[in-house]
């Protein structure tokens, strides 16, 4: 039982890191073209993509290492060890974007919340607008856009482990 867990340390440490240093990669790509204020279908659907095979693989590498066999207990714990690492790390990443690389970041997403509130409602009082932008600026402080970066990871990557773990799940025979 002992190198079960083991097991599962390494695979989430291996595996978490990859996803979260893939995931910090992909938004660097994306600031760098210039596209992070719009956050992109394409860069969306890419981290999806990674974050799902990433998981895959590290189930496959778990239940390699089983002897060939996976409960689905055994692949959602090692899918939210492997998603709650990549949050992590993606959350640090963010913590530093905001507050370093781009610390006028909160300013220009308030900025383009507030003409779209004003494309979908153009008779909007003032005070109706800054009451909406007064909570989406809290909302947007550095450690709570961490935190949900982390909350998003660990949903998503349930999802992908409960459903990669329907499919790969392989119990031992009890005999």
């Amino acid at each position: 039982m002992e190198t079960q867990k083991i097991s599962v340390k390494k695979i989430a440490m291996n595996y978490g890191l990859i996803l979260g240093l893939a995931s910090v990669l992909l938004s660097v790509v994306v600031y760098v073209m210039g596209q992070h204020l719009e956050r992109p279908l394409w860069a969306s659907l890419l981290g999806l993509g990674i974050m799902a095979a990433i998981i895959v693989y590290g189930l496959k590498a778990y239940k390699y290492e089983n002897e060939g066999f996976l409960s689905l207990g055994e692949a959602l714990k090692v899918g939210l060890a492997i998603s709650l690492i990549a949050g992590i790390i993606s959350a640090l990443y963010n913590f530093v974007f905001i507050s370093f690389i781009e610390p006028d970041f909160v300013n220009q997403m308030i900025d383009i919340s507030r003409e779209q509130m004003l494309e979908s409602n153009p008779s909007m009082t003032e005070e109706q607008m800054e009451m909406g932008l007064s909570i989406s600026r809290k909302m947007m402080s550095p450690g709570i856009m961490s935190a949900m970066a982390v909350i998003f990871t660990l949903f998503i990557g349930f999802i992908f482990s409960l459903v990669a773990g329907l499919i790969m799940k392989q119990n031992r025979p009890e005999y």
